[in-house]
């Protein structure tokens, strides 16, 4: 009898570990799909210089990445629950590769290398429209419990975030070797990945579904018709959040170089401050909401809040360490609201619909991330009052949006007593 119980707890115990390790191979493909783009922010004014292009051609490096993810992502969400999770993300994962390479190539050896650029970040869209959506339903898969999923989408926001302070370094410090090379990093990063997710993810139980076309469109008009109030809301300010951080990532990078006339490694370290705060958010905000839908809901309702007065005060003064500061608290408030957002939509979405519905979720996020830096790179050359005077209607948009519209506990009642899924 103490045999059993002894071998039954170290069997427990080995499955936990197996576990965390399992999220830790899932988190490593947030990361490298961040790095595959933010790497490149801090460098976008050492390119226009490079290839002789435009401030608005530089954006459509980063913007095209996200345009050709945002068309495919419900795809993507649509096969991942009929097909399973691991057959989706390992090909996207190659894709990614394959583009870095192209990219890559291009910058080194061709001297209208522009086109060519673009064509090889279309196809990394492609394979980040596989790999970092699908991360999501994967975890939700994975862990049972509404708790432990909420802390490990936590753990997937971090990871996300981490990429994001990580990449301004990063990328400087590569570009300083060879203005080109934060393009060959993405293969090798994808590869790394790639592997991980081969040795520690294994199939979750149930990640294969009979789901037809038919059956898949029935299905999502449903859920629109029962959840469409809290789940455009959701979409909306998911949307709304990256178009701010993508969107003052850009204005930083340009007013660090031309203004204070910071630029390389140091500009990447700087960048990396406000991107840090939201990395700590993030991971706290997913260990403090468990499985609690409410507390979901008004953390996310006080981060928008709280992005919004951080944009706003950044009217006062045009101080530099006045501005890291704004920048850093607009960073707590984008990162408490993300896993928010998140697991509401985990935890109120039934399983066999889920990857499809957080897919359209990230759609939106990729659509902000793509219209933020052309956005404004067309506003800077106005007034900055038009740019703080933008944001801060959408931050105000999106606290609206999370105050009236989200109201998770009612919906999650509702379809409990009028299941939709056949």
């Amino acid at each position: 009898m103490e045999f059993n119980h002894e071998h039954l707890k170290a069997n427990t115990g080995q499955k936990k570990t197996n576990k965390k390790m399992a999220i830790m191979a899932i988190a490593s493909i947030p990361l490298i799909m961040t790095l595959g783009n933010s790497m490149l922010i801090p460098i976008l004014p050492l390119m226009e210089e490079q290839l002789n292009i435009s401030t608005f051609q530089s954006s459509l490096i980063i913007t095209v990445y996200s345009i050709v993810s945002i068309f495919l992502i419900p795809v993507a969400g649509f096969l991942s629950d009929k097909f399973g999770r691991k057959v989706v993300i390992i090909p996207s994962l190659i894709m990614t590769g394959i583009g870095g390479i192209i990219s890559g190539w291009a910058a080194w050896q061709l001297d209208s290398a522009f086109s060519w650029i673009i064509m090889g970040r279309i196809l990394q869209g492609i394979g980040a429209a596989g790999a970092f959506p699908i991360v999501l339903p994967l975890v939700g898969d994975i862990c049972k419990e509404e708790a432990e999923a909420s802390a490990s989408l936590g753990i997937i926001e971090t990871s996300n975030t981490f990429g994001k302070v990580l990449s301004p370094i990063l990328g400087s410090l590569i570009a300083g070797i060879i203005w080109f090379m934060p393009f060959f990093a993405i293969p090798l990063l994808s590869l790394l990945s790639l592997l991980l997710m081969l040795i520690f993810v294994k199939k979750p139980e149930g990640d294969e579904h009979e789901l037809s076309f038919g059956r898949f469109i029935k299905n999502i008009k449903g859920i629109f018709e029962q959840h469409w109030r809290w789940l455009i809301a959701v979409f909306i300010i998911g949307a709304i959040l990256m178009f701010i951080l993508f969107g003052l990532l850009f204005y930083l990078s340009s007013v660090l170089e031309d203004k204070y006339h910071y630029d390389g490694v140091k500009k990447g370290f700087l960048l990396a401050i406000p991107l840090a705060a939201l990395c700590i958010s993030s991971y706290i905000a997913g260990k403090v909401i468990k499985d609690n839908l409410t507390r979901m809901k008004w953390i996310a309702f006080f981060g928008v809040i709280l992005t919004g007065i951080s944009i706003g005060a950044t009217m006062i003064s045009e101080k530099f360490i006045y501005l890291l500061i704004v920048f850093l608290v607009c960073g707590i408030g984008i990162g408490a609201a993300l896993p928010c957002l998140d697991s509401i939509l985990n935890q109120s979405i039934e399983k066999e619909m889920r990857g499809t519905i957080t897919s359209i979720f990230s759609s939106m996020r990729f659509l902000g991330v793509a219209a933020g830096p052309p956005i404004i790179a067309l506003v800077m050359k106005g007034k900055i009052l038009d740019m703080i005077m933008l944001l801060g209607s959408l931050s105000l948009i999106g606290a609206w949006l999370s105050f009236k519209a989200i109201k998770p506990e009612k919906e999650k009642q509702a379809a409990k007593t009028n299941p939709i899924l056949e």
